[in-house]
């Protein structure tokens, strides 16, 4: 049935294709304007319509370069209920700047977390507010190529490369695959963590990645479980049942984990950034209650519990926790990629 579905879809992604392939000739050509900036600029992103692991990624970065620069993030702040540009404060939620801003807001808060939806605005009014700031990493923007980055970092799933990917609507692409020859890094996401130097070499042969450009692979490195409002940890046991609540664009690979090492679970799936409401409540209480095993869990990703804050008096008395999720770069590459990235960023202080 999804093989006949594609089929009748197809055309409509290959109109698609010729209005991409005209809109990144216009820019090739300098007649759409792309600004760039004297000063380091970090684009993630990806071609497909999400769950390559973008956040993780911004967070890896993050982490790296937060005791050597002040850093500020850049996102468009999807389903948030505000417009236009804003800084995050203390009284920010989730729904003035979206769930994966408020995520690095509230694991980093010595940094920056601005959102704004037009980047090529909200970069000067960025640095207009906070002067200091001397790294700015976007936060999936590698598709909007009003600002031209300096180092794009581009993501693609393991499961899914975009080689072997279609557009939309037949396919997950949001943009054809040869924008891809534009990042100087392509990360290969949600790897087996046994994977060998043979397929390695497989997978670097379809990409075909250009000159100078680099590729690596990471594998998904689950953290300990804490709990989404007094941030305690938690453990998870081969005799732990689950009920897992995710609103993320693809949860199959922490479904697959869970599976192996846990004593079993319901999922509770929803739309990504899924706005939970009143009755999602009462129907995952419901859901929980009638678990019959004594040692049990309320689990959902780091990005689905900024959404749920707002229930802490309702989820008041669940174990309701949540599982952080970070990249480990196989082959032991880590080193070159960051040397990479603070080459970069040194360069401008040159």
């Amino acid at each position: 049935m999804k093989e006949k579905l594609k089929k009748i879809l197809f055309p409509f992604s290959f109109l698609y294709a010729g209005i991409l392939r005209t809109r990144h000739w216009l820019f090739d050509k300098n007649i759409f304007k792309s600004a760039s900036f004297n000063f380091p600029i970090i684009c993630v992103g990806n071609i497909a319509t999400g769950g390559t692991g973008k956040t993780p990624m911004t967070e890896y970065l993050v982490e790296m370069l937060k005791n050597h620069f002040t850093i500020a993030t850049l996102s468009r702040g999807y389903k948030r209920k505000t417009k236009g540009f804003a800084i995050a404060d203390k009284n920010t939620t989730a729904i003035d700047i979206g769930d994966e801003p408020m995520q690095f807001h509230v694991k980093y808060p010595d940094i920056t977390v601005a959102v704004g939806e037009e980047r090529l605005v909200a970069i000067p009014q960025l640095l207009h507010a906070m002067p200091e700031t001397e790294v700015i990493i976007l936060d999936d923007a590698f598709q909007h190529r009003q600002v031209k980055a300096g180092f794009n970092i581009l993501l693609t799933d393991y499961k899914n490369m975009y080689y072997k990917d279609f557009l939309v609507p037949a396919g997950n692409l949001r943009d054809i695959p040869q924008a891809a020859n534009r990042a100087q890094v392509i990360v290969v996401t949600k790897c087996p963590c046994n994977m060998d130097n043979t397929e390695k070499e497989k997978i670097m042969n379809r990409l075909k990645p250009v000159k100078d450009q680099h590729v690596f692979f990471t594998e998904n490195k689950y953290g300990r479980p804490y709990h989404i409002f007094n941030k305690q940890y938690g453990e998870l046991r081969n005799d732990t049942s689950l009920l897992l609540i995710t609103g993320i664009a693809n949860p199959a690979y922490m479904i697959e984990f869970l599976k192996r090492n846990t004593g079993g679970m319901e999922v509770l799936q929803f739309s990504d950034h899924h706005i939970f409401t009143s009755d999602d409540l009462k129907n995952i209480k419901v859901k929980f209650t009638n678990i019959s095993r004594q040692n049990k869990l309320i689990l959902t990703t780091e990005k689905d519990s900024m959404r749920l804050q707002k229930f802490e008096k309702e989820l008041s008395g669940l174990p309701v926790y949540c599982l952080p999720v970070q990249h480990h770069f196989l082959f032991y590459e880590a080193v070159k990629f960051e040397n990479l990235v603070m080459g970069f960023i040194q360069s401008f202080k040159k």
